[in-house]
């Protein structure tokens, strides 16, 4: 049997953490197996579903390379055959119309509540003959569920799990007005996309006693299931915005790079020993749906962070100037070549690519320079005096590298009797504008002769 596994999101809202957990784990046990992994919008729901949700869980997919191997299917253009599939049932005597008042039903519910039980529909009409029907009540249509015995599903994460079939109800498969309920069209869909494999939240293991008693009732092989926990925040609460649950668009405008936000999803809940940092690549040929954990994993942003900092470090120069020019805007093509140059330097730093464009931005810049207050503080009239020194030295090298500058640097510090760093402090605030910066004799070469002797006269005041 040739695996195929689906991610199915509901497009009310954006592509949250959990779903793209969901959609990496679907994604890594279809290229393991060397089966296909498919994407389905469930977009029923026209009165939540929007286009703008639907492209950002696109955009969210592509950006972490999760996109489906086909195009994607939407459930509301099958609504027909969903349908269909509920008449077929009650033409076999496998499904039946309901004619219960909304009377009726919340009488239930209260003689349910009264004594102590969970609601369930009772079977009034499940044998009863239509024309005892009343008028005026356009009937649902339910599924003859089993009544004795139990149900058994194997599944692949939490193990055996069975369910008496006594608690399972008639459940509603088309509502009074002739639409698809989402158990339904859940299982007609999965059945017709050929899905072999049901991966998913662990909050669905309840709907799989329900739809696998469907796909019996129609004689369709119940494809495996694998019910993944859910994520916590790093205090053991249910994930909330304050522990991270946003988004993907909000960790790609936080910073963070796809593969960081891959490896982390990934190792949120499987494991492969004490391996921690994981390419695609191994993790295709890692992942086993046994290797997931059955409790609830904790999500960190501070491990996150780390994480893109390994990734940020590791990442192609070309591309992450790109990322850092992209957050800068209008850079022109000197404050371009002078990032590139100076990557290398720059990412061993970052943790994101905010962090990253924010400290390439001295680059960039033009005389005179914004200064921190702490740079400015640096600045004092002896330090000023140093750094006048320094420019005349500068200026007379016959050569222009960061030996050659760090050599400059030194000579002055020792003329003036002073620790290299009461020196190359004040020359990193005079040109960076910050305290903060890669190794100051790096970023000298990098601004290259003219600029770096262009920003020292503009703060020494010597300016020609």
């Amino acid at each position: 049997m040739s695996v195929v596994t689906r991610f199915a999101p509901s497009p009310t809202g954006f592509l949250h953490i959990g779903g793209a957990r969901t959609a990496l784990y679907n994604w890594l046990y279809a290229r393991h197996t060397g089966g296909k992994y498919l994407v389905r919008i469930e977009d029923t729901d026209k009165a939540r579903s929007t286009p703008e949700a639907v492209q950002a869980i696109f955009d969210g997919l592509a950006w972490l390379g999760l996109l489906g191997d086909e195009e994607p299917v939407y459930q509301s253009a099958q609504l027909n055959r969903h349908a269909e599939v509920a008449k077929e049932l009650v033409a076999k005597g496998r499904a039946y119309y309901c004619y219960c008042t909304p009377e009726e039903l919340q009488t239930m519910r209260e003689e349910a509540k009264a004594a102590g039980k969970p609601m369930r529909y009772n079977g009034m009409w499940r044998d009863r003959d239509p024309s005892e029907a009343p008028a005026g009540v356009d009937p649902v249509v339910r599924l003859k569920a089993p009544l004795e015995g139990e149900t058994t599903l194997v599944d692949h994460i939490q193990g055996e799990v069975t369910v008496q079939n006594e608690q399972l109800d008639d459940f509603v498969l088309l509502r009074g007005d002739g639409t698809p309920t989402y158990m339904l069209s859940v299982v007609v869909d999965d059945h017709d996309m050929g899905i072999t494999h049901v991966l998913r939240g662990d909050d669905h293991l309840n709907n799989a006693f329900r739809q696998a008693a469907l796909y019996r009732a129609m004689e369709w092989d119940v494809p495996e299931f694998g019910h993944i926990p859910l994520i916590h925040g790093a205090d053991g609460a249910k994930l909330s915005k304050r522990h991270g649950a946003l988004g993907v668009d909000a960790y790609r405008e936080m910073g963070y790079l796809p593969e960081t936000v891959k490896n982390y999803l990934l190792r949120l809940g499987w494991g492969h020993g004490d391996d921690e940092i994981i390419s695609s690549a191994q993790a295709v040929e890692w992942f086993t749906l046994e290797a997931v954990g059955r409790s609830p994993s904790r999500f960190d942003l501070a491990k996150l962070e780390n994480l893109n900092g390994h990734y940020i470090r590791e990442a192609d120069d070309s591309r992450l100037t790109d990322l850092v020019i992209a957050g800068l805007g209008n850079v022109d093509e000197t404050g371009q070549k002078r990032i590139l140059k100076g990557m290398d330097g720059l990412k061993q730093r970052a943790k994101t690519i905010v962090e990253l464009t924010e400290n390439a931005a001295f680059y960039t810049a033009s005389v005179p320079l914004n200064f921190t207050e702490k740079a400015q503080n640096l600045l004092t009239e002896e330090a000023l005096s140093h750094l006048t020194a320094l420019t005349a030295e500068l200026e007379a090298m016959p050569d222009w590298n960061e030996e050659a500058i760090e050599q400059a640097v030194r000579t002055i510090a020792e003329k003036a009797d002073i620790k290299l760093g009461k020196l190359a402090q004040p020359l990193r605030a005079a040109l960076t504008g910050s305290t903060v910066s890669p190794g100051i004799f790096e970023v000298a070469a990098v601004l290259e002769r003219a600029e770096t002797l262009a920003r020292l006269k503009a703060i020494c005041g010597t300016a020609q």
